[in-house]
This record gives structure tokens, sequence and C-alpha cells, in this order.
């Protein structure tokens, strides 16, 4: 039995989720999205809150049974609340600045790296080393933090690169004498 896919989702006030077959969507004031679940699984709406139950006892059923609870869960809290991921940049002369609809980076190399900004997310840089990336939907936001981390993932000497902010370097010693 999934730990996961028992609990049910509660649906907070100003959402309206609307249940079509295995298509779920999900209205709020930060805005819409919906979800497309596999057929293994199936949903019911009520007194607010959504149950997930496997279709069948195959073990995929069981599989995503789980998955789509965490789905519709990330569904109603990014209509409701958002998602955002912080960055910390280290290093001297490492910064990053929002340009109308492009993330400008330096990091380093001897030229600037430009990101575009994809469409639903927002990208705001309250100081030169510090960037948050903030949307409704969760895969895009950890997806563009990835990538934007990836440019420069941090080293292990001194630390310097783009991380997390709650991400924590394992420090290694340099050569010695």
């Amino acid at each position: 039995m999934s730990r996961v896919g028992k609990n049910p989702v509660e649906v907070p006030s100003g959402v309206e989720l609307k249940i079509d077959g295995n298509v779920v969507s999900a209205k709020g004031k930060l805005g819409e999205l919906s979800f497309a679940a596999t057929d293994d699984v199936t949903f019911s709406l009520d007194e607010g809150k959504v149950t997930v139950t496997p279709a069948n006892d195959s073990k995929r059923a069981r599989s995503m049974w789980g998955t789509a609870r965490s789905r519709v869960q990330n569904l109603v809290t990014g209509v409701s609340e958002g998602y955002t991921k912080n960055l910390e940049i280290n290093g001297v002369g490492y910064r990053a600045a929002v340009q109308g609809n492009t993330l400008n980076l330096q990091l380093g190399y001897s030229h600037d790296v430009l990101f575009p900004i994809p469409e639903g997310i927002t990208i705001k840089c309250e100081k030169p080393t510090a960037v948050a990336v903030s949307g409704i939907d969760k895969q895009k936001v950890g997806q563009v933090a990835a990538v934007i981390r990836g440019y420069r993932p941090p080293e292990p000497y001194k630390g310097k690169g783009v991380k997390y902010a709650d991400e924590v370097i394992l420090r290694k010693e340099g050569k010695k004498k």
C-alpha cells in the first residue's frame, strides 16, 4: 500500500479543481495548471478532498498511485502558493542580473552567459549574488534552477560556483607542501 497515495489532497479555498476522466485541472489566484494521468489510477473529488486510487492491482498501478497523488498536490500548491528555488553565486567577480527577458550571468568565463527566461517563470536578483527562480509549475522551476546551476556547478576546494541556497558543499583539503 502506498504511504503517499493513501493520503487525500486537501483543496484550499480559492482553488477550483476539475476532474475530467484522467485529466486533473486546477485554477487558482496564480494561474491554471493541468495534469494528464495514466489509466492506472482513478481520481475522486468529494468535500474539498481529492482521493487517488489504483485502478487495478498491477505493479504499475501501485507505482503510479503515489506519483499521481504527488502531482495533484503539486498542482494545488502551485496555483495557490507557487514555488521558489533560491540560488547563491560564490566567487570573485561572479554576479547575476536580470535584463528584460534575459538572465545575464558572469561566472568567470571569457564571455557572459545569457539565459533566456522561459514562459511562466520569473527570476529576481535581489543581490548580484542571489537569484530567486519562481513559478507555479514545480517541475519547470526546478529544471530552470538546475540549468542555471549547471553553467558553473560549485567546486569542492573553494566553493566557487552557483549552488542552491540550502545546498551544503563538501569541501576538500588542498594539496600540501
